[in-house]
């Protein structure tokens, strides 16, 4: 596989972010108690699929820390850095890849993951495509929808990691931004990753059975979500901050569970406390992958 350059273009906006604010940082942190928090959803790209998808979540929020919290879109997975760098924004409900740079780069700091059963990578084939398992995939073309995402890509990186292969020379990878079983279909990709509930969907969509796409592998259950602040905010005040969370955890989790896009990948979720080392697996497949460089 081709060294990948789906970071660098972030890396290089984070760079001058970094640059720009490294003075701005050194000042003291705000308040313990700040009058308003900024909230970001790394995968939410604007303004109304905030307000779809997480408006319940960021009520409930307002509610239990007494505190105005208001949204902020991001353009894209990694954007939160640079945003949380320059001062603009202090918390964030974050993917575990999109963690890893906030954390190298913003010393963003974990508050509590919000857990993901059912959260592991599959990989499916055709049933006519005469590939057994990961290691017959070697010299042959994967499907990981978008790359950089924890599921579909890093988590089939580890899959194929696991079997032997080096996923810098053995095997292709390509990024259809498809849920769908169409590359498998149309022969562009001989293998595809998605995570379980994605390939059952998928199942469902096309009216297709298992026995016509076996799975080959199946992963270990992946790294939860995690709520991250700015490490700007006063430590006393992100220890309230990650209290409430947890006491109040029955009511943020009835309000994620409230959005039908989000019980569909979140149900049964808890509130967990989180630590930078439960991120430790991913960390190790970007290094295999030749993407350490900004960890």
């Amino acid at each position: 596989m081709k060294r990948r350059n789906f970071l660098w273009y972030s890396l290089l906006l984070i760079t001058g972010c970094t640059t720009a604010t490294s003075k701005f940082n050194n000042n003291n942190p705000t308040s313990a108690r700040p009058e308003k928090l900024r909230f970001a959803v790394t995968d939410a790209k604007e303004l109304k699929d905030l307000e779809r998808d997480y408006e319940p979540f960021r009520a409930v929020l307002e509610e239990i820390l007494d505190i105005e919290v208001e949204f902020f879109p991001v353009e894209n997975y990694f954007a939160a850095t640079p945003a949380m760098l320059s001062g603009q924004l202090d918390l964030v409900w974050s993917g575990a890849s999109e963690y890893l740079v906030l954390s190298a780069r913003a010393k963003a700091v974990p508050i509590v993951g919000i857990t993901r059963p059912e959260y592991y990578t599959v990989i499916a084939v055709r049933a006519d495509s005469g590939i057994e398992s990961v290691a017959d995939l070697k010299g042959k073309t994967i499907d990981v929808r978008k790359e950089g995402s924890t599921a579909s890509h890093l988590g089939a990186i580890e899959l194929l990691m696991n079997a032997g292969l080096d996923p810098k020379v053995d095997i292709k990878t390509i990024a259809s931004k498809d849920y769908s079983l169409n590359p498998l279909k149309t022969g562009e990709a001989d293998a595809w990753s998605r995570t379980s509930y994605r390939y059952e969907q998928a199942l469902e969509q096309e009216g297709a059975s298992e026995r016509e796409y076996p799975l080959i592998a199946r992963g270990k259950p992946l790294p939860s979500d995690v709520l991250v602040v700015s490490d700007r905010l006063d430590s006393k005040f992100v220890e309230e901050l990650r209290s409430r969370l947890l006491e109040n955890q029955d009511k943020l989790t009835q309000a994620i569970l409230s959005v039908a896009t989000l019980a569909f990948r979140f149900q049964g979720t808890q509130l967990v406390p989180a630590s930078d080392t439960d991120y430790d697996t991913i960390r190790e497949v970007y290094r295999a992958i030749g993407q350490d460089d900004y960890l």
